[in-house]
């Protein structure tokens, strides 16, 4: 579904643009700082527009960082897993869903008796843009340090 198709509340329009606008996950604290001025004051309302705007697949947690990214392959719902390859220099989150992995882990469950409520998949590592241009992300929020 596409976002412009989606019924939303002004503070779930605002967040949903703002993830979609944003270059890497966001903090539900940093969703609120950049929202302020357009009138959201509490967590709360940022924490029920997230919680909304995930119960229709339209943003993603990423559990790992406590961060929020705007679901960018919406075909990836009809998979039931969803994945994450995270970049440790510029922060950016590149959504994948995949069939295979999500039947591999399926036939797994089966066999070992293990009943899957969810499964998401977060990849750490460097995007091919940091590991050609290493300099462009030096000073990137995302970055981890040695």
């Amino acid at each position: 579904m596409a976002t412009a198709e989606l019924k939303l509340t002004k503070n779930q329009r605002l967040v949903l643009d703002l993830l979609c606008a944003s270059e890497a996950p966001m903090s539900a604290y940093s969703i609120l700082d950049q929202l302020r001025t357009e009138g959201l004051r509490a967590p709360l309302q940022v924490y029920r527009a997230l919680d909304k705007l995930i119960g229709l697949g339209a943003v993603h947690r990423l559990e790992s960082m406590n961060a929020f990214v705007a679901c960018a392959h919406p075909a990836c719902h009809s998979v039931e897993m969803v994945g994450f390859a995270i970049c440790e220099s510029c922060g950016k989150a590149l959504e994948f869903a995949d069939t295979d992995v999500a039947e591999f882990l399926s036939r797994w469950a089966t066999a070992n008796g293990f009943v899957a409520k969810s499964t998401s998949i977060e990849i750490k590592g460097t995007c091919s843009s940091c590991q050609s241009n290493p300099e462009c992300c030096s000073g990137a929020e995302g970055k981890t340090t040695a």
